[in-house]
Order: structure tokens, then C-alpha cells, then sequence
């Protein structure tokens, strides 16, 4: 039978708000049977344990720092993530990571941001959820830095080389493959088919970054069909030998299990 796991939705968005329930209702029917949650920060904590307690057959939650909300006040918003650690079970550490897109002004403070949640994921046993834009060469250096045996963790939203690639998935690490996948410009169209299937999981990221014939429109949980139909056909494969495939390596990937009866806490 052929399920699929969306591994980085951000479904508690406010673009969600005026149907979410649609949305899941959605996603269920195209067989996505599990959605990893990753958060931003921590405004997004009560919006995503929210929406985890409501479907927690469904729905895992991690906990971390986007790099784009890593400013001056970082070691803050750190505080918060190391305090929910302490509290429960998480899928993962993320979304962290780095980000030399839209702005270098704090690179040091990312850089840091990254190390310490890395040793947290070290620390409690959890995969990282690594965002990485503008910066790959500076985050694998980085993951090097940090790297001890057992660390694990997926590039979400990879857009790399092959050779990029084979030095993520050397260290144990997986590709989030996602809607870029299905861009005429996306330049996965000749990486894909060279990837190692084992190393493979699919994402939407959404409501960002919707696949074709979405595109430029809001992305959500159900359309990752279409992001499977694409990195099937480029890899010359069916969809349920994918779906096997992606399956084993998601489940391997985030070994904790959504959570059930957890009360909401506040994270203001």
C-alpha cells in the first residue's frame, strides 16, 4: 500500500488558519499518514502543539531555531527550545541551520545557534532539521565542526550537487527532496536520478515553495503526490517502490513517534 510522510510542513501557519481542518482532511486522502511539524520560533510553539494535540496520530512536532529568526537576542529564543527539551519527547531538533540569503548581519550569531543545537540533538538523541540557503559549503563546515558518530539529520529542502550530496548522505545524513523538484529551472532534474534512494525523504515545506502546476500559490501537505510523481519519473521507478523506499527512510529518520495526551504549554 502506498503512504507517504510529508518530513517538514509548517501546517500550523497562519495560512492555514481559515482551513486547516480541510487541509489534513486533504493530505489524509492522498495517503500522507504522518507530518513532521518543525518550528520557527518561539512564536510558533502554542500554534504547532496546538495543531500536534489535535491529531496526535498524525502530527510530531520538533523543536529549534529557524536561522532567519536568529538576531541579537538569539540566546533567548535558545532558552525557550532548551526549557520544551526538558519537558518532553521531540522528532527532532529544527528547523535550524543557516541562512546568507537574505541577510549576513548575524552569520557569527548562526553559526553558534547552529553548535548548540547540534549538541542538543547530540545530547538527546534526536535527527536535526537543517535548513541551508546560500550556505552550503559554510553549513557543512560547520556539521563537520560538530559531527560525532551517531548524529543524524536531513538537508530539508535540498538543492545541491551530486558531489554536495554524497557528503551529506557519508555522514548519515538524508535529502529532503520538495516542490523544487518539479521546476523546469530547479536544477534537480539531473541530480535526482544520481541521488542514493536510502538517503531519500520527501517534503512540501509547506505553505512555501508549492510544486508544479501549484507553483507561486500555497503549498500543503496533500500535494506532496505530485512531488512523488516527479521524483519517480526521474528516477525511473514506480510510485510504490518510492513509496517503500521513502517510507523505510522517514521512519528511520524520526524515530519518535507523535506524542498523545500532551497539555499545551506556553512558551511567552
Amino acid at each position: 500500500m502506498i503512504t507517504w510522510t510529508d518530513t517538514h510542513a509548517h501546517l500550523y501557519a497562519e495560512e492555514f488558519d481559515a482551513d486547516r481542518d480541510a487541509a489534513v482532511a486533504a493530505a489524509r486522502e492522498a495517503f500522507v499518514g504522518r507530518v513532521i511539524l518543525p518550528n520557527v520560533d518561539h512564536r510558533t510553539i502554542d500554534r504547532m502543539m496546538e495543531l500536534e494535540l489535535r491529531h496526535p496520530d498524525w502530527c510530531a512536532a520538533a523543536i529549534g531555531l529557524h536561522p532567519c529568526s536568529v538576531k541579537k537576542d538569539f540566546e533567548r529564543e535558545l532558552y525557550q527550545v532548551e526549557s520544551w527539551l526538558s519537558k518532553r519527547k521531540f522528532a527532532a531538533i529544527g528547523e535550524m541551520g543557516t541562512d546568507l540569503y537574505w541577510d549576513k548581519t548575524f552569520w557569527p550569531q548562526q553559526q553558534e545557534a547552529f553548535r548548540i543545537q547540534a549538541r542538543w540533538a547530540i545530547q538527546h538523541q534526536l535527527p536535526m532539521i537543517i535548513h541551508c540557503r546560500e550556505s552550503m559549503d559554510e553549513t557543512l563546515a560547520l556539521l563537520k565542526e560538530v559531527y560525532q558518530p551517531g548524529l543524524t539529520g536531513v538537508f530539508h529542502c535540498f538543492t545541491g550537487s551530486v558531489e554536495q550530496a554524497q557528503t551529506i548522505t557519508s555522514l548519515g545524513f538524508y535529502l529532503g527532496i520538495g516542490g523544487v523538484s518539479t521546476f523546469k529551472n530547479g536544477g534537480l532534474e539531473a541530480v535526482i536520478p544520481e541521488l542514493d534512494l536510502n538517503s531519500i525523504v520527501l517534503e512540501t515545506d509547506s505553505p512555501y515553495l508549492a510544486p508544479v502546476p501549484h507553483r507561486g500559490k500555497r503549498n500543503q501537505p496533500s500535494y506532496l503526490t505530485l512531488i512523488a510523481a516527479r521524483v519517480a519519473q526521474l528516477r525511473k521507478i514506480t510510485l510504490e517502490e518510492l513509496s517503500e523506499a521513502t517510507e523505510v527512510n522517514a521512519r528511520s529518520l524520526f524515530k519518535n513517534q507523535p506524542v498523545k495526551n500532551v497539555a499545551l504549554g506556553h512558551s511567552n
